[in-house]
């Protein structure tokens, strides 16, 4: 190879070098500014979802296309004034909220990393964990258990309609029901008696959300974001199969409170949702959450409070879930 070629081939490289270099540095320019873009819309990653069809309450998570960004939207911001304004006349002090579109993913929150304590809503894991096994096991729906004691300790705000009583005998089917429809602490604490612990952790430790009890001490341990994460798994049978996620929901529009989400919503929109109530040393805690269906645009809404009167609190969810179904209605 003679010089020429050399010192053309070593210069060429040094161009290539050279060009190779400015370009690096154009992009790492402009990224910033592209973060800063993102940062300041608060424009939220997330997937456009393919579903299968043809059930009632569940619909199939089959595909998650390519992720795209999502403009904040106008809801949202409309939501965020609400939230702002009832927190300024002091009917609550705290809400939380979490949306999102079921028919392809977009959602946002409001407060979302705030942390409650979930009460009653975590009697929905206690389904999924029953019915998670009753896929291996469909029997178990059907063993008796023997109401042998009733903890009049259990302090509710919003009493249940129907309870299981003493020295009654149910199926496990049936007080599953009483739970849900009624929201039975008895009931419960019955099911919770029978299951094993390990059973029930693992839905917990799937999801990455923190079990009940695990930090000593530590009441408030669950934000709008991780409980909604329940119904999502329900909602897209990504837990459990078709059949339990159907019939798992279902269970669900069957709760009797009316002093939440559905208050003002048409009677004819069917809502699978669950509600909690607490009270602590400090104040009240009042939530509500679940999946809206109506028909055009089924959507997940999730909202926590706290404040000192349960009747404001609970006003404020009807009147949120009330303005977001007015925005989402074609």
């Amino acid at each position: 190879m003679n010089l020429k070629k050399i010192l053309f081939r070593k210069v060429s490289l040094y161009w290539f070098i050279i060009i190779l270099f400015a370009l690096c540095i154009i992009t790492y320019s402009f990224r910033p500014l592209t973060n800063n873009v993102i940062n300041n819309q608060n424009i939220k990653r997330d997937s456009q979802e393919k579903h299968q069809f043809g059930y009632t309450y569940i619909s199939p998570l089959l595909e998650c296309a390519d992720n795209q960004y999502l403009n904040r939207s106008e809801l949202e911001e409309k939501i965020n004034r609400l939230v702002n304004k009832e927190l300024n006349n002091n009917r609550v002090s705290h809400i939380s909220i979490y949306f999102r579109d079921l028919n392809n993913g977009p959602w946002f929150g409001i407060n979302e990393n705030e942390k409650f304590t979930p009460a009653s809503l975590l009697k929905v894991p206690i389904l999924i964990a029953y019915f998670k096994i009753a896929e291996d096991y469909p029997e178990i729906l059907e063993k008796k258990i023997k109401i042998d004691s009733i903890d009049q300790s259990f302090s509710q705000n919003i009493l249940p309609l129907r309870k299981v009583e003493l020295n009654k005998t149910y199926s496990i089917a049936e007080l599953l029901d009483y739970m849900i429809i009624y929201s039975d602490n008895n009931a419960a604490n019955h099911l919770l008696s029978y299951i094993k612990p390990e059973d029930l952790n693992r839905i917990y430790f799937d999801l990455n959300i923190q079990i009940p009890g695990e930090e000593f001490g530590t009441e408030n341990f669950m934000t709008v974001r991780d409980y909604a994460s329940f119904f999502r798994i329900l909602y897209n049978a990504s837990y459990l199969n078709a059949d339990m996620s159907e019939r798992a929901l279902h269970l669900l529009t069957y709760s009797n409170f009316n002093g939440g989400l559905k208050a003002n919503i048409p009677r004819d929109i069917e809502i699978a949702h669950k509600f909690g109530e607490r009270v602590t040393i400090d104040s009240k805690q009042l939530h509500d959450c679940g999946i809206i269906y109506e028909p055009s645009r089924p959507y997940l809404i999730c909202i926590m409070t706290r404040g000192d009167n349960f009747n404001n609190m609970s006003q404020v969810i009807q009147e949120l879930s009330q303005h977001i179904y007015e925005e989402i209605i074609p």
